[in-house]
C-alpha cells in the first residue's frame, strides 16, 4: 500500500502549530524540530495527525522501538508530540497516552588537572588555547563559547556574561586571572591579524564578521588530545565536565557551582559527585571508625 503523509507541513495545523510554538517563544531550532517529529508521525499514520487515536500512539512508539531508535530519539518525539497534542489541537487526553523512556545516566568522562595542563598546551593556536581555556576555566558549552563577544569580558569585575545561554536565559560565568590572560593573548594577536572587529566576536572564525563553530571547536579539542596523547574520547564539553569536577573536589559549595554551569536542577549538578574521585577517596568508611583487633588464624583450641 501507498502511504500518502499527510503532515502538518501543508496545511493550516502546521501554522497553527508554528504559531503555538513561537508564542511560547521557542527557539528555531526546536521549532524545526518539533514540526519534523510530528511529520514522521504524520507519514507512520498515513493521514492528517490531528486524526490519530490512542491506538495509533501506541503502536508508534512500538514501530520506534522496534526500529532501533534511541531512548533521546524515542524522548524527543514525545516532547513533540506531547506539545502537538496538548497544546495545539487541544487533546491532553491523547498527550497522556505518549510513554517517555527511561535513559540510563552514564557518568561525565572527566580529565585530570595533568590531562587538561597537556591538551591546552597542544591547542592549534592561541585562539584555540584560549576558547578551550574558557571551556575549561570558566566551564561554557561550546554553543556559549563560540556565541562571545569581546564586550562580553568584564575584566573590571572579573566576569563573563553569558547571553541567551540553554533554556535563554542570561548568566554570569566566573572569570579567573589565569584564563582572562589566555584571552588577552589571543585578543592581541587576533587584532595583529585583523581578526578582531569593534563590538565583533571573541573567537571569530575565518571570516571575521561570523563567529568560530561549534565544529570547529571539536575539531580542534580532538586534534589537541591527539597531540598531548590523551586517549580519551574527549570534546569540548568534557572540559566542562572536567570543570565542574574539580570544583567539588575543591569542596566548592555543589549550589555555586550549579550557579556557575547555568543547570536549572540540581540533580544535573549532583551527578559530578559520582566521578569527584579525591572528594570519595576522603570519605571516611564507617568500618575505619571501627577497630576489630588482630585475627588470629589458629582456631582458639587449636
Amino acid at each position: 500500500m501507498i502511504v500518502h503523509p499527510s503532515p502538518p507541513a501543508s496545511s493550516a495545523l502546521r501554522q497553527r502549530m508554528i504559531e503555538d510554538m513561537t508564542v511560547r517563544g521557542f527557539t528555531a531550532k526546536t521549532q524545526h524540530d518539533y514540526i519534523r517529529y510530528v511529520k514522521t508521525f504524520a507519514a507512520f499514520l498515513g493521514r492528517s495527525p490531528d486524526r490519530a487515536t490512542a491506538e495509533h500512539l501506541r503502536r508508534f512508539q512500538v514501530h520506534q522501538t522496534q526500529t532501533g531508535l534511541q531512548p533521546p530519539g524515542i524522548n524527543s518525539a514525545v516532547a513533540a508530540l506531547r506539545f502537538f497534542f496538548t497544546v495545539t489541537l487541544d487533546r491532553p487526553d491523547l498527550a497522556r497516552r505518549l510513554a517517555l523512556v527511561r535513559q540510563p545516566r552514564k557518568l561525565p568522562l572527566v580529565l585530570s588537572l595533568e590531562e587538561v595542563t597537556r591538551l591546552l598546551e597542544a591547542a592549534p593556536g592561541s585562539k584555540y588555547k584560549a576558547a578551550l581555556g574558557t571551556a575549561y576555566g570558566a566551564g561554557l558549552r561550546v554553543s556559549e563559547i563560540v556565541s562571545l563577544k569581546v564586550t562580553d569580558i568584564d575584566s573590571t569585575r572579573m566576569l563573563i556574561r553569558i547571553e541567551q545561554g540553554k533554556g535563554r536565559e542570561d548568566r554570569h560565568a566566573m572569570l579567573s586571572p589565569h584564563l582572562l590572560e589566555l584571552l588577552r593573548a589571543w585578543w592581541r594577536e587576533g587584532h595583529r591579524q585583523g581578526l578582531m572587529l569593534p563590538q565583533g566576536w571573541l573567537f571569530p572564525g575565518r571570516n571575521p564578521v561570523t563567529p568560530l563553530s561549534t565544529r570547529q571547536m571539536n575539531r580542534a579539542v580532538h586534534a589537541a588530545a591527539q597531540a598531548a596523547g590523551i586517549q580519551k574520547r574527549v570534546t569540548p564539553h568534557t572540559l566542562r565536565h572536567s570543570f565542574a569536577t574539580h570544583l567539588l573536589e575543591q569542596d566548592i559549595d555543589i549550589r555555586v557551582i550549579q550557579v556557575l554551569l547555568g543547570h536549572a536542577k540540581l540533580d544535573t549538578t549532583a551527578l559530578y559527585a559520582r566521578v569527584a574521585t579525591s572528594t570519595i577517596r576522603t570519605v571516611m568508611s564507617p568500618l575505619d571508625r571501627i577497630w576489630l583487633g588482630p585475627q588470629d588464624e589458629a582456631r582458639p583450641d587449636g
